[in-house]
């Protein structure tokens, strides 16, 4: 069991610049460090980073912690796994432990079934039943390393095997159900894969979460579809995973580039010829949660999806995502329509290569794609493509490679450029006015801003802890006043206050953890004096004296005892004399 020694002197070790920089390009503006956010789709660069403090948070989507917290979600790792690759990076020698990523509750039973049938296909597949899919797999170009990397498998002919097993481990047919491994019809229960090679799918740490099942025995396309995958469940949501992530990351980030495809056997293809920074999307549009993982890894984004018109729209759509977070991805098109599997196999892995190594820009495909079905002897189509170009050429910010494509569309559409400048000019105008972002003024009540004007100097300063414990003021707001306790507490506990250290007693509330990064970055001065801070308690203890008077004015309506009115008639005057007192304290310290 690590002690909280033991982790301090790991996070003392190291600089979160440092860290954070090697992840996210960071710029220095004043005392600290500016990036693009990696936790939301964010273009402006609203994530900001505390050297002083050794903290971060995001100003946008309100991400905060210390480095510790940075590695746990930007890699989705445990605490443990991030403390290990921090004392790595520290060349700090120290047991961690078991640092095998601990699986939530709920979910573990799904885990576990999704276990049991990754086994079992991978059984299947190695024994004589599995001979013709293996054939199948050889005729692909597919070797046994291969297969073994992908940890491909097979579910047999039988319809209820997998079922079986499921039942003699123990599974419940409600977590079977769940898993969307078992379906249940008229004879029972059976499986819902039958006679088709497996492919499993991973999440971002590498577990086993759905499968892709393809037929392979001449079955007609048809009557049977090609691929069957994994419903989506309580752990595998197509639109928030990309297949082969967690095996890719490292060759992404060594390499600073990301290589996109369409669907396994094309992404195993690539990854076949040593191309392995690759990940391939699973018949989903590209969301928003793929661009915030693909942005964690690479800088440089390569689309690289099937040569046919369906694929052409499929990188505009991909390709507008990733601009929106401010990646301007290049891009691969295949002649003849053919898919990367198909190319390499017909034109080799070298040509492949030469693909990768000399991309287009995004801009330039969109040229030729909006470009392909325009008649350029008709006004209205010329129109068009001209307004479309500018339109695109609105959301970029590199001015050379806006210049570059104003004397293209110049050139085809034989309009003057400095005619199209104007219009790109005046679009630019149109769209900064429909992104402004007009602010809510919500007024902040004086209890809210007292509470948080107070913690924030409780964490700057010893002297304002003991004034808040001395005052014994009781804070309106339940989450202000768990914070302030729990750094009374910390102080108690280690005679010192430090922020960082202060937010791995929150590592399982990231609610608490934000909270602690708003009052951080509040925009106060550093320096304090006694007088202020006494406002701050005063104002609590008004709020105090205020409810306690509301109350015993509301029960004085329901009561007829005389005795018990005057008792509490007294009370009622004693609030109030302490209640002018407290004003009276407050004008005379300001006199």
């Amino acid at each position: 069991m690590l002690t909280n020694e033991q982790i301090n002197n790991i996070k003392n070790s190291i600089n979160i610049v440092d860290i954070v920089s090697n992840y996210i390009p960071l710029t220095k503006k004043g005392k600290n460090y500016f990036g693009v956010c990696p936790f939301h789709p964010d273009s402006d660069p609203s994530f900001c980073v505390s050297e002083q403090k050794q903290i971060y948070t995001c100003f946008s989507c309100k991400a905060t912690g210390n480095v510790i917290h940075f590695v746990m979600n930007y890699e989705n790792i445990s605490f443990k796994e991030a403390l290990k690759i921090l004392a790595d990076k520290a060349n700090i020698n120290i047991d961690i432990g078991d640092t095998k990523r601990i699986i939530s509750d709920k979910n573990s039973k799904l885990y576990d079934i999704y276990d049991t049938a990754l086994k079992f296909y991978q059984n299947n597949i190695n024994t004589a039943s599995g001979k013709t899919a293996k054939e199948y797999l050889y005729s692909r170009g597919f070797n046994d390393e291969i297969i073994k990397e992908f940890m491909i498998g097979l579910s047999l002919t039988n319809h209820d095997l997998l079922t079986k097993i499921l039942v003699n481990k123990k599974n419940s047919y409600e977590d079977m159900l769940k898993s969307g491994l078992v379906v249940k019809n008229n004879y029972g229960y059976s499986d819902i894969y039958s006679n088709r090679i497996m492919f499993p799918i991973w999440d971002v740490t590498g577990k086993v979460v759905g499968f892709s099942g393809r037929i392979f025995n001449g079955e007609d396309t048809k009557q049977f579809a090609k691929y069957i995958n994994t419903k989506e469940t309580p752990i595998f949501k197509k639109g928030e995973l990309l297949y082969n992530y967690h095996r890719a990351k490292n060759s992404c980030r060594q390499k600073n580039c990301v290589i996109i495809v369409e669907g396994q056997l094309d992404l195993i293809r690539v990854y076949s010829i040593g191309v392995e920074n690759v990940i391939a999307t699973m018949g989903t549009a590209f969301t928003k949660e793929h661009t915030l993982l693909v942005k964690r890894l690479a800088s440089n984004v390569i689309i690289c999806f099937d040569g046919d018109s369906a694929g052409a729209k499929a990188t505009i759509a991909c390709g507008n995502e990733l601009t929106s977070i401010g990646i301007t991805p290049k891009i691969i098109r295949l002649e003849n329509n053919m898919d990367p599997d198909e190319y390499i196999k017909s034109n080799g892995k070298e040509k492949f290569i030469e693909k990768v190594d000399n991309p287009i820009n995004f801009i330039d495909f969109k040229l030729s794609f909006y470009k392909n079905d325009k008649d350029f002897n008709n006004n209205n189509d010329i129109a068009k493509y001209v307004n479309t170009i500018i339109d695109e050429l609105s959301k970029i910010d590199d001015e050379i490679l806006k210049e570059l494509t104003l004397k293209k569309l110049s050139i085809e559409s034989n309009l003057d450029i400095d005619f199209l400048r104007d219009s790109l000019n005046k679009k630019k105008v149109n769209v900064k006015k429909e992104i402004k972002n007009i602010k809510s003024t919500v007024k902040e009540d004086k209890y809210e801003m007292a509470s948080k004007h107070l913690i924030y100097y409780m964490l700057r300063d010893k002297k304002v802890i003991k004034m808040y414990n001395n005052s014994k003021v009781f804070i309106p707001d339940e989450k202000y006043r768990l914070l302030a306790k729990e750094i009374s507490g910390f102080y108690i506990n280690n005679g010192f206050i430090d922020v960082s250290a202060l937010m791995n007693s929150f590592t399982n509330n990231e609610d608490m953890i934000k909270l602690i990064g708003e009052i951080e970055f509040l925009n106060l001065n550093n320096e304090y004096d006694i007088l202020q801070i006494n406002d701050y308690i005063n104002v609590l203890k008004q709020y105090s004296i205020n409810s306690e008077i509301n109350r015993l004015e509301q029960q004085m309506h329901t009561i007829n005892n005389r005795d018990d009115k005057l008792v509490l008639a007294q009370k009622l005057l004693e609030l109030k004399k302490e209640q002018s007192k407290i004003v009276e304290e407050k004008l005379y310290e300001r006199d």
